[in-house]
């Protein structure tokens, strides 16, 4: 039986190596990973949920790191999503990201699972038919929509549905970036049906999982019932997603990229740096709002633009600026071919646990 952990910790494992075979890459990775585990008195069925990032480079070595991922897990199954990403730290061609829970929550059906916060994560969901082939080809709201059914489908599959998703994450291609804003036709139809759009996110990958797919899309739920955060900013009421959902105590959040939120205006152009420390004070703006602080921020997953992916350092002093000293999140960092606004040069996908009621000072809310 594995120590306890701490409910939504996060740990990221990347191994830049020397030896390029797709296999070695791939179990050192995963060996990473069980020590990473072992540090933090943890073990693999302690994780609820898995993010295998694959650099475009190693697409076609995905199936060594499923070997390698097999043989680390063993009978374990977590939910697993894949992001296909342009740049790794380092070097590297395969990164893993997990989120801990004790005893890796409750298995549901269809490669679903649920931790013990409610929070119930779903594998990435592709525009594929039940034979496997590509839906609704070269025609990406239509594969937008179909993601998003069988998202639905896999809910329904546990009492759930798109009503209950506390964050949308896609992933497209620069370029079906034009096509993009007719995503809102069927995000409009399908989500939102119980008075709370989910947080979303856009990221533009230069490839894929596979030649055809326009969109992959990563949906998160909650049995909670969600409570939508705005700190105020009326830009939201027209768009099809919130700043923050919280759902129980986890404060789920959009994607934030620099942005003035009552002009539209990007900020700080050509500067990282900047737009990182933008980025994070209306991260604070959002948690604040939601009655936590900086030091409840648990995890963000950074998506950099090439002229921001180096050197790292800067963007790190940023996001200690900004949150101030008391935040100590996980940090998963990876590089994309570009944002939905060509300004832009950093997004960040942040998640909050909010203080449990019974820990507040007298008279605190």
């Amino acid at each position: 039986m594995s120590a306890p952990v701490r409910p939504a910790a996060r740990l990221t494992a990347v191994v830049p190596s020397a030896d390029h075979r797709p296999g070695a890459e791939a179990r050192a990775v995963c060996d990473r990973l069980a020590r990473l585990l072992r540090e933090h008195s943890a073990a693999p069925g302690d994780i609820v949920h898995l993010t295998e990032f694959t650099g475009v480079a190693a697409l076609e070595a995905r199936d060594e790191l499923g070997l390698a991922l097999a043989e680390l897990l063993g009978p374990h199954r977590p939910a697993r999503t894949t992001v296909v990403s342009d740049t790794l730290p380092a070097g590297a061609r395969f990164a893993l990201a997990v989120r801990l829970d004790p005893g890796g929550g409750r298995a549901l059906p269809t490669g679903l699972r649920e931790a013990t916060d409610g929070t119930v994560f779903l594998p990435t969901v592709l525009p594929l038919d039940p034979r496997g082939d590509i839906a609704h080809p070269g025609d990406f709201p239509h594969q937008y929509a179909h993601c998003l059914r069988t998202a639905d489908r896999l809910l329904h599959g546990v009492g759930l549905s798109l009503d209950h998703a506390v964050t949308t994450y896609d992933y497209s291609t620069p370029a079906t970036r034009r096509a993009y804003p007719l995503c809102a036709g069927p995000r409009r139809e399908l989500l939102g049906g119980a008075g709370v759009f989910p947080g979303a996110g856009g990221i533009l990958m230069s490839r894929l999982h596979a030649p055809g797919i326009l969109v992959a899309l990563d949906v998160t739920a909650s049995r909670h019932p969600l409570v939508g955060v705005n700190p105020g900013w009326q830009r939201y009421d027209t768009l099809t997603y919130s700043p923050g959902v919280r759902a129980g105590r986890t404060l789920h959040m959009s994607g934030f990229a620099a942005l003035d939120m009552d002009t539209q205006q990007a900020l700080h152009a050509g500067d990282p740096a900047a737009q990182t420390a933008e980025i994070y004070r209306a991260v604070r703006t959002v948690i604040e709002a939601a009655g936590g602080g900086p030091e409840h921020l648990v995890h963000t997953q950074e998506f950099l633009c090439p002229p921001a992916f180096a050197p790292a350092d800067p963007l790190a002093a940023s996001r200690a600026g900004a949150l101030g000293p008391g935040a100590h999140p996980a940090v998963t960092t990876v590089g994309c071919a570009a944002l939905l606004r060509r300004e832009f040069l950093v997004e960040v996908f942040p998640t909050a646990v909010l203080p449990d009621p019974a820990d507040l000072p007298e008279g605190g809310t």
